[in-house]
Parts: structure tokens; C-alpha cells; sequence
């Protein structure tokens, strides 16, 4: 195997990101794995090309994007990365990305509408040895990339139930974890089952256009006087949740938690903090929100490209 490097945007709000993971290996594994910083050179009529400033030579390369920037920019880089990475002669090169974008257009379900996730695996995929990301919105985007280059989806579940365990007080057998919609549901059993109880209710709901629901109803579970935590893997503008906390305390629920893997809050987020007793999302989206908890995913991530350039096992994270 060739020396590892993680590589990563110094301006950008990956890099602590990216030092935590620097960190988290040395402290564990005792390995000082160097951190390279990208410099993005950007020309007056907003194009732009990245340069890593160090040599890449042979080197395993993991490079570290940053999800909260612009779609478009976010897309771009990546090629640009991959081109610049590769012909610097590194000897294998890693996306990590704390969020893959362009995830939630899985499936042609309207007619003359792009399959964005199935064309941002085409364009990346060539050349690239392995991606890592964190709770895919659908597991299925998996197999758009080929066996050349797999996609191991890390999940954050485990993570997030040590955090509620050590920092919310509720009685279990007076807890019910909740899924926003059908395909949700397997990530809260999983989430209910490692934290140790079945209690499990579902959402139905029927959206009037992207970002807007139209009608909600609760299938499953009694929740009438008990808590509820619900468990999603994106809160965009956070309006689904608040009409599914909405709905809950209508039906009898005491207290309202959500934890959103994927934290965007695209229209802030006292709407949605007005809504819950507690929200919590991982920082994955690593930028300050007045009323939010973080959950500190970074070991997960640090692990996964330890064990990735170690030839072991990841799906033992979850066991």
C-alpha cells in the first residue's frame, strides 16, 4: 500500500472537519497521517482550478469535500480534483463526502427529469478507487457506481444513539422513534433496535411539489402521552418536520425530538426549533445554528478511511 494523505480545502468548512480526522487517527491508531491543504485559484469571471500543495506521488489519496458549498461549485470541484489528483500520478484516489449531493433525484418518477444521482456517478466514478459518504438517501445509489469503484455508505445511527443516550433523559419504554415517510423506516428500526427498544410509528405523506407535503397520517405506534424522536437523513427547510411535530402532539405526543443526519436548514432554523424540544443533526454541515445540537461524526469517518486503507472490515462500525 502507498503512503496515505487526506487532502482537503484550507478556506473551506471541511478543513476542521478534515483535522478532526487527522486527529482522531493519531490519537488512536498512532499514525501520523498528513493533512494537505487544496488551494482553489479562482479566475475573474468565476472559473476556477484547484491545486493540492504538496507532492501526491504514488500516495493514496483521501480527499475530504466540503457539502456545504454551492451545488454546482460542489459538483465541479470534484472533477477538477480527481484531474488534477491523477495526473500528479497519486496512486489511488478516495472522494470522502460527508454528504453526497444530488442524491435525492434517485429515480425518474416525472416525465423529462434527470436521474442526477445515476449523472453524478457517471461522471465521477472513472478513475476513482472507493467513495465514502454518510446515510445515502437511498441505498439503491450504491449500485450507479461500478465495481471499480464502490461506495461504502457509513451510518450515522450508532453515533447518534450514544449522543441521545448521554444527553436527552427519557424512559424507553415511553419512547417512540418515528420515520417521516416509508423509505425512512429502516433507518429507524435501526436506530430504535441499537437503541434498544421497538416502539417504531411511520408518516404517510403525500407531497404537492418538491419541498412541500400536502397531506400526513400516522400509521402505527401508539404515541398518545408519550415522547417521540424522529429520525430523518435530510432537514432541508425543516417545514415536513414541524408538520410531522405538529401531527404527533394532535395524536397525544408529550414531547417532540428529531435528529436529521444532514442539517442544510435552508430557511434557518427558529421555525423548526419552535417545533421540537430538541433538534439534533451530525456536522456533516459543520456551521453554527442558534438552538441546534451537533453530533460529532468525524471518528466514523476517520475510522472508515483507517480501515479502507488497512484492507479492513467497515461494516463491522455497525455491528
Amino acid at each position: 500500500m502507498g503512503e496515505i494523505v487526506l487532502l482537503a480545502d484550507s478556506d473551506s468548512n471541511s478543513w476542521e472537519f478534515s483535522k478532526k480526522i487527522e486527529d482522531y487517527i493519531k490519537q488512536q491508531n498512532g499514525e501520523d497521517i498528513p493533512l494537505i491543504p487544496v488551494s482553489i485559484i479562482k479566475f475573474r469571471n468565476g472559473e476556477f482550478y484547484p491545486q493540492p500543495m504538496d507532492n501526491l506521488r504514488g500516495k493514496d489519496v483521501y480527499f475530504i469535500h466540503d457539502s456545504t458549498k454551492n451545488p454546482s461549485q460542489w459538483w465541479v470541484e470534484l472533477l477538477l480534483i480527481k484531474d488534477a489528483v491523477l495526473r500528479a500520478s497519486a496512486g489511488k484516489l478516495t472522494f470522502v463526502l460527508p454528504n453526497m449531493l444530488y442524491s435525492r433525484q434517485d429515480r425518474k418518477d416525472v416525465s423529462r427529469t434527470p436521474i442526477s444521482a445515476r449523472a453524478l456517478a457517471d461522471s465521477i466514478s472513472p478513475g476513482l478507487a472507493r467513495i465514502i459518504t454518510l446515510d445515502l438517501h437511498a441505498e439503491q445509489i450504491q449500485g450507479f457506481y461500478p465495481p471499480t469503484c464502490p461506495v461504502d455508505n457509513l451510518y450515522s445511527f450508532p453515533t447518534a444513539v450514544e449522543y441521545v443516550k448521554q444527553n436527552i433523559s427519557y424512559d424507553l419504554e415511553n419512547l417512540v422513534i418515528v420515520s417521516p415517510d416509508m423509505g425512512g423506516i429502516k433507518r429507524a428500526s435501526n436506530f430504535a433496535k441499537r437503541l434498544g427498544t421497538d416502539n417504531i410509528a411511520m408518516i404517510s405523506k403525500q407531497r404537492s411539489k418538491p419541498g412541500e407535503v400536502g397531506k400526513m397520517n400516522l400509521m402505527g405506534g401508539n404515541i398518545n402521552d408519550k415522547d417521540v424522536l424522529i429520525i430523518d437523513d435530510v432537514i432541508d427547510s425543516g417545514g415536513t418536520l414541524c408538520e410531522a411535530s405538529r401531527l404527533l402532539k394532535e395524536k397525544g405526543a408529550k414531547k417532540a425530538y428529531c435528529y436529521g443526519t444532514h442539517g442544510l436548514f435552508t430557511e434557518g432554523t427558529e421555525k423548526i426549533c419552535n417545533s421540537f424540544d430538541r433538534v439534533m443533526t451530525s456536522n456533516t454541515y459543520p456551521i453554527n445554528h442558534s438552538g441546534v445540537e451537533f453530533v460529532d461524526v468525524s471518528s466514523l469517518f476517520a475510522e472508515a478511511i483507517y480501515r479502507a486503507h488497512k484492507g479492513l472490515s467497515i461494516s463491522e462500525l455497525f455491528r
